[in-house]
C-alpha cells in the first residue's frame, strides 16, 4: 500500500491497496496534495492519477475544509507534521485514538465500520474496502515502543463458566422436587427460599463466560432488564392458569386438582428454561468463535455478513431445537403439559435480546422485554376490565383468542411477536463487523 509510488508509476488500481508498510506518517503527502486540489494532468484516462480521482470527486469538498484547517494547526505548531493532508490522513486524525488503541488493523475495520465508514464509502480513499482502508491505518499510526498488545483471540471453553450455566438448571430441579414433596406453610418456604436461590444461582451464568456483556450496562438498563424478565417468568409460571381461572368466570371456574395454589401453575417451563441457560451458553460461544474466525479471514464487511447470518439463523435454530428436547423431557418427569408454543417464543426473545446485549447492542433488547410483558399484563387487564357493566367488549378479543388456542397463546403471540422483531434487529446488526470486535460501539 505504497500509495505516493503507485500513484507516481501509474500502477494498476487493484495494487494501491496492497497490504504493506509505507516509509513514513507522511509517505503519501506528495501525491495527495495533487489529488486534493485536483492539479494534476495525465493525458492516459485513468482516474487514479489525474485531479478528477474518485477521491477528489467524491470527498474533495469536506477534505479540503479539513486540510485547511490541519494547516493552521501545523502553523500553530499543535500538529507536529509536515506537508499537505490527503484524505486518508484526515480520516487518520479523525479517528487517531481508534488507531493508535487498536491491536490489529480488525479493530480498526469494525470501528470504521461502527462510526458508518462503508466499502462504498472506502473506494473514494482509494481502496476497494474497508479492511484494506484500516490496513493503510494501521501501519500509518505511530505506537509507542514496546511489547504489541496480542490481539484479542476467540473465545475458548472453560470450566468455570461451563458450570455456572448448569447451576441455574440444577438449582431449579432441586426446587420444584422440594415444593413437590412438601405441603402446607412448608411448601410456602420451600417456594420462597427456591426463587431467590434461582435468582442468585442465575446472576452469576449471566456475569461470566459467553453470556455476559463485555461492558458494564447502564444501571437504568440492566435494571429494566432484570424487572421485565422476571415479569416474563413469572407469567410463564402462573399466568396461564390464572388467565384462565379469570376468563371462565373467576375462582368459582378454578378447576379442581390445582397442585400448587388457589390456580393451575405451570412449572415445566420455568424448569426447562433454566436448564437452558446451559445450551443457550453454547449458542452463544459458538456465535463469537465462528464470527471472529470469519472476520479474521473476510476481506470485506459484505462477504462477512453473508457469510455471518447463516450462523446467526444456524445457531437460533440450535437454541430452539436444545430447548424443545427440554420442554419435552420436563412435561414427562412432571406429568404437565409442556407448553411448548409460549415457552418456545419466550425462550427466543431471552436468547436474542441476551445475544445483543452482549454484541453492543443496548437499545432493543430492554424494550423488547418491556413491550411484551406490557401487553401480558394489558391482555389480563382486558379480560378482568371486560366483566365490568358495559365492558364486555374490551374483553372481546383476548376471549376469543383463548377459546381458540387456549390461554398459552397469548404469551405465545405476544413473545413471539417481539422475538421476531429482535430476530430482524440481529440480522441487521450482530451481521456487522463491528459487533464481534472490541471496539464495536453501543447502539
Amino acid at each position: 500500500m505504497n500509495g505516493g509510488e503507485d500513484g507516481a508509476t501509474g500502477a494498476a488500481p487493484g495494487e494501491l491497496d496492497r497490504p504493506g508498510q509505507p516509509g513514513g506518517a507522511d509517505a503519501w503527502d506528495a501525491r495527495s496534495q495533487e489529488w486534493l486540489l485536483g492539479t494534476e494532468e495525465d493525458a492516459s484516462g485513468d482516474p487514479f492519477s489525474r485531479g478528477e480521482s474518485p477521491v477528489s470527486a467524491g470527498v474533495a469538498p469536506e477534505i479540503r475544509a479539513a486540510a485547511v484547517k490541519d494547516t493552521a494547526a501545523d502553523s500553530r505548531g499543535t500538529i507536529p507534521r509536515r506537508g499537505g493532508a490527503d484524505p486518508v490522513k484526515v480520516l487518520m486524525h479523525r479517528h487517531r485514538v481508534l488507531c493508535e488503541r487498536a491491536v490489529d488493523p480488525l479493530e480498526i475495520a469494525a470501528g470504521l465500520e461502527a462510526h458508518g465508514v462503508t466499502d462504498r464509502a472506502a473506494v473514494r480513499f482509494r481502496h476497494r474496502d474497508v479492511f484494506s482502508l484500516a490496513e493503510e491505518l494501521y501501519a500509518r499510526v505511530p505506537r509507542e515502543a514496546g511489547p504489541r498488545p496480542e490481539p484479542a483471540p476467540a473465545p475458548r471453553v472453560r470450566a468455570d463458566w461451563v458450570l455456572l450455566t448448569l447451576l441455574p438448571g440444577a438449582v431449579c430441579a432441586a426446587v420444584v422436587t422440594g415444593v413437590r414433596l412438601t405441603e402446607g406453610r412448608p411448601r410456602l418456604l420451600v417456594a420462597v427460599a427456591g426463587v431467590l436461590a434461582v435468582a442468585l444461582a442465575v446472576r452469576p451464568a449471566l456475569r461470566r463466560g459467553p453470556l455476559a456483556p463485555a461492558r458494564a450496562l447502564a444501571w437504568r438498563t440492566a435494571t429494566g432488564a432484570r424487572v421485565w424478565t422476571c415479569w416474563l417468568l413469572a407469567y410463564a409460571l402462573f399466568g396461564n392458569g390464572l388467565l384462565r381461572t379469570v376468563a371462565d368466570g373467576g375462582p368459582d371456574g378454578l378447576p379442581t386438582g390445582a397442585a400448587y395454589g388457589p390456580w393451575p401453575v405451570t412449572v415445566a417451563p420455568v424448569l426447562a428454561l433454566t436448564l437452558a441457560c446451559a445450551p443457550a451458553a453454547w449458542s452463544a460461544h459458538l456465535l463469537t468463535a465462528a464470527a471472529r474466525r470469519r472476520l479474521a479471514g473476510s476481506r470485506g464487511l459484505e462477504e462477512f455478513t453473508a457469510a455471518v447470518q447463516p450462523l446467526l439463523l444456524g445457531v437460533f435454530v440450535l437454541f430452539l431445537s436444545a430447548l424443545t428436547a427440554l420442554l419435552a423431557l420436563c412435561g414427562a418427569a412432571l406429568g404437565e403439559p409442556a407448553g411448548c408454543p409460549e415457552a418456545l417464543a419466550l425462550g427466543a426473545l431471552l436468547l436474542l435480546a441476551r445475544l445483543l446485549t452482549v454484541h453492543h447492542v443496548t437499545q432493543g433488547p430492554a424494550q423488547a422485554l418491556a413491550a411484551a410483558a406490557a401487553a401480558e399484563a394489558a391482555a389480563m387487564a382486558l379480560v378482568l376490565a371486560g366483566r365490568l357493566p358495559g365492558c364486555a367488549f374490551l374483553a372481546v378479543p383476548v376471549d376469543a383468542l383463548v377459546d381458540a388456542w387456549g390461554a398459552g397463546s397469548v404469551p405465545a403471540v405476544v413473545c413471539g411477536v417481539a422475538a421476531l422483531a429482535l430476530l430482524i434487529r440481529a440480522t441487521r446488526t450482530l451481521t456487522r463487523a463491528s459487533a464481534h470486535a472490541p471496539t464495536g460501539d453501543p447502539e
